[in-house]
């Protein structure tokens, strides 16, 4: 939409060969694969007892000889078991959300806070801003890496920053009016509610200062990103990460391609494996993500499963490979009579159709031994009961040929669905219950090595 103007110049390494990026990998690999060994007990303890040692990793491709580490690994440690430097070492402690269990603590020397403020400028950069530029950042600031992850980084690239956070959507809207900043950085859900905001009070999202939107922390659709960059006439460009890697900034997208994340693989190994087997799949298969960090000094991690499922691209417009739109998680994923349903599924077709917002809820129940799918859909203008009941049908019918499961859809009127105001959309209530295989069948725990949803990633 707008032609990238960044006047910052590419690393060397965003455009090295392949052979010089391979051989930096493999290079830091060893190291941190000696890092974590030398200093954690964890690793040490799961390499001795399938008789590994760091030494044994000659190529990159050898590393799938090592074991996984998983978020439970984390929270057995709880909270400084997998650290592998001196406390005293540490600047800043993040934690992510403690939701089902313990939080996961994740702790950065100076070096590793320098590491992710590159990264994060260098994302900010490849999605077309630069020096000079002001950046809203509504991600949440505090123990969430969101907020301060994108502040940092904005800042190293040499933009002024208003550090928002989520919430009072009313300013939101005076601090993009009066401020004029050129990026905004927040999930993509409340740039919807943001939008909503703007149509309340009368004004014309479109003419607005904004030009870039980076948005991240939930999945979401190319027909997300359509409507986005409609109602504000902007660039919106997706970003990756997760706490126990880093943080935003794992991945990202380039405003010339928008053709999926771009890793920055000088300080991540990725793999995709079969979520049943762990097997490691080749490029262009749809499976999970499992990311290794470099670089990474307080809390390396080795062969993480984020449970993110997704599948590995060739280089376009950078030298490292890509991730195509994360299409769900294992864990979010939803089983209904046998059927793997993920929420970005049944939100392609919402926002396919003018006469429906893009806010949306699935409420999953269970009666006589059956699974039910209910879709709320919000209306962008009251309808009649006869135009709703075909608004309905027609949903259904898109669902059951797109999705394969049979739903019921109930449209509400504008504004009746939640808005999100502080972190990421509720688009799934599971009212099942969930006890024994059952509720690993609920939590979608299972997933398949291949695309399981049928679904392109773009």
């Amino acid at each position: 939409m707008f032609p990238p103007k960044s006047a910052a110049p590419l690393e060397p390494i965003e455009r090295a060969s392949q052979d010089e990026l391979r051989a930096l990998q493999l290079t830091r690999l060893k190291w941190s694969l000696q890092h974590a060994y030398d200093r954690v007990r964890h690793y040490r303890e799961r390499f001795s007892a399938l008789g590994l040692h760091p030494s044994n990793l000659r190529t990159l491709e050898d590393l799938a000889k090592y074991p996984f580490t998983v978020k439970d690994d984390l929270r057995r440690n709880y909270p400084f078991g997998m650290l592998a430097t001196a406390r005293e070492n540490l600047i800043r402690i993040h934690a992510s959300s403690g939701t089902t269990g313990k939080p996961t603590i994740v702790g950065y020397t100076r070096k590793d806070i320098d590491n992710w403020s590159i990264l994060m400028a260098r994302s900010i950069r490849a999605a077309g801003g630069g020096p000079g530029q002001i950046v809203l950042v509504s991600y949440g600031y505090g123990l969430f890496t969101g907020g301060l992850g994108a502040h940092y980084g904005a800042e190293r690239l040499g933009c002024a920053v208003i550090p928002m956070s989520g919430g009072q959507t009313e300013k939101q809207v005076q601090m993009i009016t009066d401020l004029q900043p050129s990026i905004v950085m927040m999930t993509p859900s409340y740039m919807l509610t943001i939008a909503d905001e703007f149509a309340r009070q009368g004004l014309d999202a479109k003419k607005t200062s904004l030009r870039v939107g980076i948005f991240g922390a939930e999945p979401w659709s190319e027909s997300l990103r359509a409507e986005i960059e409609s109602r504000f006439h902007i660039d919106a460009v997706d970003i990756y990460g997760l706490s126990e890697v880093m943080g935003p900034g794992v991945a990202s997208e380039c405003a010339e391609t928008k053709d999926g994340l771009v890793i920055w693989e000088d300080h991540f190994y990725p793999e995709i494996i079969d979520p049943d087997t762990g097997a490691v799949l080749p490029d262009g298969t749809y499976g999970e993500l499992v990311l290794t960090s470099l670089t990474k000094e307080a809390f390396p991690v080795i062969r993480y499963r984020t449970r993110d499922l997704a599948c590995l691209l060739p280089p376009t417009a950078r030298s490292m490979r890509r991730i195509g739109r994360v299409i769900g998680r294992s864990d979010d994923m939803l089983i209904i009579r046998g059927v793997n349903v993920f929420p970005s599924q049944i939100e392609e077709l919402i926002v396919k159709d003018p006469r429906l917002s893009p806010h949306y809820l699935l409420v999953v129940s269970r009666a006589d031994r059956l699974d039910e799918l209910e879709v709320r859909v919000e209306t962008r203008t009251n309808l009649t009961a006869a135009e709703g009941h075909e608004l309905a049908n027609e949903l259904h019918q898109q669902i059951k040929g797109w999705v394969g499961v049979t739903a019921s859809v109930t449209p509400v009127p504008p504004g009746n669905i939640e808005r999100v105001t502080v972190g990421k959309a509720r688009r799934v209530i599971d009212n099942r219950p969930k006890v024994g295989d059952i509720g690993v069948q609920a939590r979608g725990e299972k997933a398949t090595s291949r695309n399981p949803t049928g679904t392109h990633v773009r």
